[in-house]
C-alpha cells in the first residue's frame, strides 16, 4: 500500500521539524498497538499525515483512499480533536441561546458531528465556512467524506455514528479555554 500510495505523486515527505511539531499518530500508536496486541503480527501501520489541503484537493484524496476503504481488510482510523475554545486558541464562538459557554460549544460541536453523520463533505465544508470551529483534524475528516462519497456513488452503503463526546473542562467565563472530543465508527452495510 505504501509503494502505491508513494507512486502516486500526491505525497511528500514531512521536514525533521513538522514530524516534530505534529503528535497525532504518535499519540494513537500506544492505543493502536494495545487494541491490536492479539494481532500484533497480522497488520502492517500506514500512517499518512493530512496537512491544510483545499476542498478539491480533499476530494482528489478522497477518491485515491475509497478504494483502501472499500477493502475490508484495512482499518483506517482518523484522528481529529474538535472545538479548540478559548483566548489562547483564537476562538471564541459564543451563542448565549444555548446558555453556559460549554453548552454553546457543545452545541456547535454536536452541529458539525450531526453533519458528518450525514456522510455529506460539502455540508460540513459549509459548516467549517460558517462556524469556522476550530476542529484540528478538519482536513483528514474532509477526505473520509469524500473517500466514502466515492463509493456510496459505487452503491456502497454505510452510516457513521458518534459513540461519545467530552470536553477538558466546562467554560463559563471569558478566560476559561477547552478542547472537545468525540469518537465515532463508520459502518458499512
Amino acid at each position: 500500500v505504501y509503494g502505491e500510495l508513494w507512486k502516486t505523486g500526491m505525497f511528500e515527505r514531512m521536514s525533521l521539524q513538522t514530524d516534530e511539531d505534529e503528535h497525532s499518530i504518535e499519540m494513537h500508536l500506544p492505543y493502536t498497538a494495545k487494541a491490536m496486541e492479539s494481532h500484533k503480527d497480522e497488520f502492517t501501520i500506514i500512517p499518512v499525515l493530512v496537512g491544510a489541503l483545499s476542498e478539491s484537493k480533499e476530494q482528489e484524496f478522497g477518491k485515491l483512499f475509497s478504494k483502501y476503504l472499500a477493502d475490508p481488510s484495512n482499518l483506517f482510523v482518523v484522528s481529529s480533536d474538535f472545538c479548540h475554545w478559548g483566548q489562547r486558541f483564537r476562538y471564541s464562538y459564543y451563542d448565549e441561546s444555548q446558555g453556559e459557554i460549554y453548552r454553546s460549544i457543545e452545541h456547535l460541536d454536536k452541529m458539525g458531528m450531526s453533519i458528518i453523520e450525514q456522510l455529506d463533505p460539502v455540508s460540513f465544508s459549509n459548516y467549517l465556512k460558517k462556524y469556522h470551529n476550530t476542529i484540528c483534524g478538519r482536513h483528514p475528516i474532509g477526505v473520509l467524506l469524500n473517500a466514502i462519497n466515492e463509493l456510496q456513488k459505487n452503491g456502497m452503503n454505510m452510516s457513521f455514528s458518534f459513540l461519545n463526546y467530552a470536553q477538558s473542562s466546562q467554560c463559563r467565563n471569558w478566560q476559561d479555554s477547552s478542547v472537545s472530543y468525540a469518537a465515532g465508527a463508520l459502518m458499512v452495510h
